[in-house]
């Protein structure tokens, strides 16, 4: 049997190492038009590859995937982070789950992710075609045509497994190609989005404290619902960015907002804390320290970068003492701090780490991962209809996806 894999992320990696490892007699060709294999997973998590989850329950797992979480429950049962953590481990990969959750591998770089790949693809039956460029993909029998570039002949497979990834990370390659090989084998893609990426804000002044981080924070706007996450972010000299805004960008992924339609959105920087108890914070300061500058004061609870611009913001001197500050000023603050008013003008070109929408999955079998609408198709990875939030949940989407085609293919 030949087995043709067009796109070597993670994904693609995971099926091929998979059929060679379960399969003694499969042919596999790996289909890459980088010189290289897993570009992307190379370049994720800041090179260092976030792997996968330290969540080891998996059905706090699948909440963290806005679109396709019940699609992949059979895929994660089969093939759940603890399960890719052994697998990277016993494949001379060892790794570390930081204290947010996040695994690593412990040299902290991403290559030796892709280096457990390339020590499996010394097989004889797999043939690693990279530079290879896929032009049309068409089924004749049972069999599938792959026209390649300056290439006469097409290559003839039995199966054709499609992880092109989406469209996110153009310049690794990920320019949305097996979309248009999908819908010429019959099936439907749905709308596309950017999605986990930051926001870039009307407002100008998160450049003067940009780089400032906060652990935790509740970020919310509202359209038809009011959409939250609380998390972890930074300002930036653009906007705002880190793990909740991703979050909040990936719930409200297909929604418009830009310089003509804004969004508005609100930071909560003390989410575990009442209004009332912040304020009462204040006032204590204020009782012990009357003389200490409103600046001061509030800097006592905020850095004082940002206790600049909150008093900036609502138009109070910052040379005032506390004791000349009224009760109704004090608690101006205070509402400010916990929803500072921020507007999204645009998502930021390039930005995006992955990309919502995909292969419409109820064409999918779940189970396998191959077409309901053209037998000896299969899908795994970014191109079907799945996205998740940061903290290696769409790496983890990709291993368990590719781990179960490859595993249904080896099988046959």
């Amino acid at each position: 049997m030949k087995i043709a894999i067009v796109g070597a992320g993670a994904a693609g990696l995971m099926c091929a190492a998979t059929i060679i490892e379960q399969n003694s007699t499969a042919e596999v060709f790996l289909i890459e038009q980088n010189d290289g294999l897993g570009k992307k997973v190379i370049i994720s998590g800041g090179g260092r590859c976030n792997v996968t989850t330290g969540i080891q329950d998996i059905r706090t797992v699948l909440t963290k995937y806005p679109r396709g979480g019940k699609f992949i429950i059979s895929a994660m049962n089969a093939f759940p982070p603890s399960a890719v953590y052994e697998w990277f481990e016993s494949h001379s990969v060892p790794l570390k789950n930081e204290e947010d959750d996040r695994v690593f591998p412990i040299s902290d770089n991403g290559q030796d992710i892709v280096h457990a790949f390339n020590t499996i693809f010394q097989s004889s039956r797999i043939h690693v075609m990279l530079k290879t460029r896929v032009e049309k993909i068409t089924k004749k029998s049972n069999q599938f045509l792959i026209f390649l570039q300056n290439t006469p002949e097409p290559l003839i497979c039995d199966k054709l497994v499609l992880t092109t990834g989406g469209q996110a990370y153009r310049h690794t390659g990920s320019t949305g190609d097996g979309y248009a090989f999908a819908i010429s084998l019959g099936h439907t893609l749905t709308k596309l989005a950017p999605s986990l990426n930051a926001f870039f804000t009307y407002e100008n002044w998160p450049m003067a404290i940009s780089g400032l981080s906060f652990p935790k924070a509740t970020i919310s706007c509202r359209r038809k619902k009011i959409f939250s996450y609380t998390g972890p972010f930074l300002f930036t000299h653009r906007g705002v960015s880190g793990p909740a805004v991703f979050a909040l960008s990936s719930l409200i992924a297909f929604e418009t907002y830009n310089a003509k339609q804004p969004l508005a959105f609100f930071i909560d920087l003390f989410p575990d804390e009442t209004a009332d108890a912040l304020i009462e914070r204040l006032h204590f300061v204020i009782k012990f320290q009357p003389k200490k500058s409103i600046l001061n004061t509030i800097a006592t609870i905020i850095p004082k970068s940002l206790a600049e611009i909150l008093l900036q913001e609502i138009k109070i001197p910052i040379q005032k003492h506390a004791i000349e500050i009224s009760k109704k000023e004090i608690s101006a603050c205070i509402y400010w701090l916990k929803a500072i008013p921020l507007h999204a003008i645009a998502r930021g070109a390039g930005d995006e780490f992955v990309t919502a929408g995909g292969i419409d999955t109820t064409e999918v079998h779940p189970k396998t991962m191959e077409s309901k609408i053209t037998p000896g198709l299969y899908f795994a990875g970014e191109i079907l209809d799945i996205d998740g939030y940061t903290g290696g949940f769409n790496l983890q989407a990709s291993w368990a996806t590719g781990f179960i085609a490859g595993s249904n293919l080896a099988s046959h």
